[in-house]
């Protein structure tokens, strides 16, 4: 899928969106792209350590002498966490059916605990799947495919 994207005192450009299972169609990451993008990076698995759950506020510092496969198991039954894995303390956060981070807002498409996200959001693309590379997909891009899945019906 392809669309024209053009801002003022730009030539359009062709922008391929990329497809989040293939790494080849990633593209190379610039601070701008984010504001016109469906966060598509926000559908990845994020994998977190204890101090970002306590940064998060779904840990609180007492906790932190407890077993981490205890704080696991409740973070599990209350949604928050998907997996976790003892061996290298890394806890993967829940994700919605739709693959979105729990902590992605669907209406503006914006993190809702931005000032306290995760060091790998944070840090992302820098590090990740493909350093410096993202999953860049066009706002308009996805308005074209919903209008077209809409036509269909």
């Amino acid at each position: 899928m392809h669309t024209r994207l053009v801002t003022p005192m730009m030539k359009p450009n062709l922008i391929a969106a990329a497809e989040i299972d293939r790494l080849d169609t990633w593209a190379k990451y610039s601070a701008p792209m984010c504001g016109s993008c469906i966060s598509s990076c926000c559908t990845l698995p994020v994998e977190v350590k204890i101090k970002d759950l306590v940064r998060i506020g779904v840990v609180d510092e007492f906790e932190l002498g407890d077993p981490p496969k205890n704080i696991a198991k409740r973070l599990q039954k209350e949604g928050l966490v998907e997996r976790f894995n003892q061996k290298s303390g890394i806890f993967t956060l829940q994700r919605m059916s739709n693959n979105d981070c729990y902590y992605l807002d669907r209406k503006s498409r914006l993190c809702t605990i931005y000032d306290k996200r995760p060091d790998t959001c944070r840090n992302h693309p820098k590090i990740g799947p493909r350093p410096g590379y993202c999953a860049y997909k066009p706002k308009e891009v996805v308005r074209e495919q919903n209008f077209r899945a809409i036509e269909k019906f």
